[in-house]
């Protein structure tokens, strides 16, 4: 599949930039792969959707206030430090905007005795930098750091934000980036599918700001996807396996999870507990192994997640859902409407 395939037009003011007023009532676009049906619901009718024995799997990451502004040494200009991943201890991979105003040896202070020395360039505005602090650094980004709301949501984060940015069942923080189609769940969702005999399983996946990065290949084999951390326990894995030996269905929830998932595949086609990096690209054509359920949002054109879901119910499939989407004025991306493919 070519990159210019899977390009569309979304009405500017279809940007969700505000979450919904609840949780659990975006709009819910289920579409069926065998009859090629769609039908509308509200999101907390999910719980129709899934069955005693399945098993409903969640990217349990958290996501902590990555951005974060600093003054540059000598000229006192501001610039903000996107916090991306820890290297070791105090090291850390950035962005830094205006890069421009930048260089290795400068020094970025964040308040009285908390500060980082940059010590080299990575690419894109990217930076490797040094912090210097007392107690927790954790603390302080907590008490520093704005929540990273995606490029397209064109206004600053708020205090709502912190709370609606970030799934009910968040735990490990690690990520820039929440995993969206976890959002729209509340408890009461859960307590409601965990009663029909749904298990629910996490895994963990640290999104980083690859899920926004551009595409700028047209052959989609000659992309990379950034490498984000996961991992799968074996408590996790023995539940999904024991899941599919029984002929349940395997539900994820997000693209994340997916890629957790089908990045630890054994060559029987169950799952295996793992811990580490993965760069695992899903476009079409792709054959699920573990997978056979997906909750989703809609998503940007030419983006890492919206191939995945075409790969998923078929590149045609999901545009005509789209353009129904955009013909009825769903909401998109992060805090936008959900779809659910069965």
């Amino acid at each position: 599949m070519k990159l210019s395939e899977l390009r569309y037009n979304l009405p500017e003011e279809l940007i969700a930039e505000y979450p919904a007023e609840k949780r659990d009532q975006s709009k819910l676009m289920v579409l069926d792969r065998k009859t090629e049906s769609i039908d509308t619901k509200i999101f907390y009718d999910i719980v129709e959707y899934l069955n005693k024995g399945d098993c409903l799997v969640v990217n349990n990451t958290r996501v902590f206030p990555a951005r974060i502004m600093a003054i540059k040494d000598k000229t006192d200009a501001q610039v903000e430090i996107f916090l991306l991943r820890e290297l070791e201890n105090g090291l850390w991979e950035v962005l830094v905007k205006p890069a421009r105003k930048v260089r290795v040896g400068n020094r970025l202070t964040i308040t009285d005795g908390v500060y980082c020395d940059v010590i080299d360039n990575t690419v894109s505005g990217g930076r490797v930098v040094r912090f210097f602090y007392e107690n927790n650094f954790f603390d302080i980004v907590e008490k520093f750091g704005k929540t990273p709301l995606p490029p397209y949501i064109k206004r600053e984060s708020n205090a709502e934000d912190k709370e609606r940015y970030q799934t009910v069942y968040a735990k490990t923080r690690g990520a820039v980036a929440a995993p969206t189609a976890g959002l729209h769940f509340t408890k009461k969702v859960f307590n409601k599918i965990e009663k029909k005999g749904v298990k629910i399983v996490p895994v963990l996946l640290h999104l980083g700001l690859g899920s926004f990065r551009q595409v700028m290949v047209e052959d989609l084999g000659r992309h990379k996807m950034d490498s984000e951390y996961f991992e799968i326990s074996e408590e996790s894995t023995n539940i999904i396996n024991e899941t599919i030996k029984n002929g349940g269905n395997i539900v994820a929830v997000g693209t994340s999870s997916v890629r957790v998932l089908e990045s630890v595949v054994t060559t029987e086609s169950f799952v295996k507990p793992l811990t580490g990096w993965t760069d695992k690209f899903i476009y079409p054509p792709y054959d699920f192994k573990i997978v056979n359920r997906l909750i989703t949002n809609f998503h940007l054109p030419c983006s890492t997640l919206l191939m995945l879901a075409s790969a998923f119910a078929g590149k045609d499939f999901v545009f005509r859902a789209y353009q129904k989407a955009i013909a009825e004025k769903w909401r998109f991306y992060s805090y936008g409407d959900a779809m659910l493919i069965i």
